[in-house]
């Protein structure tokens, strides 16, 4: 049952000394006033955060969520705001952010504000109808933050991606020569914007609609070169696949998905991987559904979250085993720090979890 701050608590026996939380976890709701649906989530530090989606709709609190503004894009009139569905966005800051708008066509769009919020510049429209973007990755390193890359479903049998190196205000099409091929019916997910991920230099793009569901990579040459693929040991199909790759660093790895039209089946949704995404396992316990983002929980070491439509998860021990933590429903998570996660979704919903 939930509760207007609904408190999903979780007390767990569990064996091992990483498995023992200190308290009681529990997230709760903020008020964000509106009822959009929110796939884009961007934490920058425990007060900073920006939540993007439906109705081209873009929030930011500067509180810890205990107040929200409204800072969405003003569209042209033939633009009108419900043509727009920002369903990831990237933020540095309490006044830089870049949001990713889906869709085919020019639908696919990219914008940018360096003010929070007050303006927004249009910095890529998608010109290619086979083209649909799902989803953005920023790198993390000291010095290269302003590099990004942006993923599109197959054009012309393989994944296309864009490159940008100066925080989204000039993007590019990048050579895919080295991607292998997509297989039939093989595509990207547009649920939380992590079907990309950017990490210690290596690349990953997830993928569903085939079975098993694929994780794409890198080995540290770049976007442009060296891409493999592996099997994610997740269960694919016309819905359902990999929805959310998260590395805490260049070897460690988990990933997330299941099948979003039965959103209460858990089985074969989670995967680990310790070679940098080169081989995947099964997890040996999986989440209690379908899953649509992770996050790691930085600053320690095994533990992240998980969060879908039926529920969220937390592992102690890097992915092989996730604990139920309640049945309150998200589509995105970023942890900040140790200590906090936050979660969004449909209704409206954004909260907060205390470690």
């Amino acid at each position: 049952m939930e509760k207007s701050l609904f408190a999903l608590t979780f007390y767990g026996s569990l064996a091992s000394a990483h498995q023992k939380p200190t308290h009681r976890l529990s997230w709760t709701l903020t008020p964000t006033n509106t009822t959009q649906q929110f796939r884009g989530l961007s934490a920058v530090s425990d007060r900073i955060i920006w939540v993007s989606g439906t109705n081209g709709t873009v929030l930011l609190t500067t509180t810890s969520g205990s107040t929200w503004i409204n800072v969405s894009p003003i569209f042209l009139p033939e633009e009108t705001s419900s043509n727009f569905e920002f369903r990831d966005i990237h933020a540095w800051s309490a006044t830089s952010a870049v949001v990713l708008s889906i869709g085919s066509g020019n639908a696919s769009r990219i914008y940018l504000t360096r003010d929070a919020g007050r303006s927004w510049d249009r910095t890529f429209v998608n010109a290619e109808e086979a083209a649909f973007y799902d989803c953005m990755a920023f790198e993390t390193r000291k010095g290269r933050e302003g590099h990004g890359v942006a993923m599109s479903d197959p054009v012309n049998g393989k994944f296309r991606l864009l490159e940008t190196w100066d925080g989204g205000a000039h993007w590019g099409i990048v050579s895919n020569e080295s991607m292998p091929l997509a297989l039939e019916g093989e595509a990207g997910f547009a649920a939380s914007g992590t079907c990309v991920e950017a990490v210690a230099g290596r690349w990953y793009v997830a993928t569903g609609g085939v079975d098993p569901g694929r994780i794409f990579y890198t080995g540290g040459e770049g976007v442009g070169t060296g891409w493999n693929v592996a099997n994610s040991a997740i269960a694919g199909g016309p819905a359902a696949g990999v929805f959310s790759v998260r590395f805490r660093d260049a070897r460690h790895g988990i990933a997330v998905g299941g099948d979003y039209e039965k959103p209460t089946q858990g089985n074969d949704s989670a995967s680990w991987s310790c070679d940098g995404g080169k081989s995947w396992h099964a997890a040996e316990s999986f989440p209690a559904g379908y899953r649509s983002g992770a996050s790691w929980v930085r600053g320690n070491r095994l533990v992240a979250v998980a969060v879908g439509t039926s529920g969220s998860d937390i592992t102690y021990d890097g992915g092989k085993n996730w604990v139920r933590l309640g049945n309150g429903t998200f589509d995105a998570v970023e942890c900040i720090g140790k200590d906090v996660c936050w979660a969004s979704g449909s209704g409206g919903r954004v909260a907060r979890l205390s470690l």
